[in-house]
């Protein structure tokens, strides 16, 4: 920790934070619990997402696409087998992307919210 600053929490903002929360709770098995009046996931490590309702939210576009709201980071997730991993997000309420760059190494996903994430073969 350099200078007293440690990594907190990745804050996750939607327009429905019970919502999203279910869905990455149900997607990574993480334990779910209330944060600073919100819900939130924690990893067994320690890891937290907190999901902050903002009714303004506007869901990106994925690709990127001029003059639409832009992604502003996304997730990696590391699984055994992507395929399954793929079939259990969509079971949850992710949609596959329609442009994949990934090949056989990862596929990218949107969840309910719009944010992409990766789903990627290990190693």
């Amino acid at each position: 920790m350099a200078n007293g600053i440690c990594f907190g929490n990745v804050v996750v903002d939607c327009k429905n934070e019970q919502k999203l929360c279910r869905f990455y709770k149900q997607l990574l098995g993480w334990e779910k619990q209330e944060m600073y009046g919100h819900p939130a996931v924690r990893s067994e490590n320690g890891l937290v997402f907190l999901f902050v309702q903002d009714d303004e939210y506007v869901s990106p576009i994925w690709p990127d696409e001029l003059d639409k709201q832009q992604k502003q980071m996304h997730f990696d997730f590391q699984v055994d087998d992507v395929v399954v991993a793929v079939q259990k997000a969509e079971k949850l309420g992710a949609v596959e992307a329609k442009a994949q760059f990934g090949g056989d190494h990862f596929v990218t996903m949107i969840d309910p919210a719009g944010h992409p994430f990766c789903l990627c073969a290990k190693g």
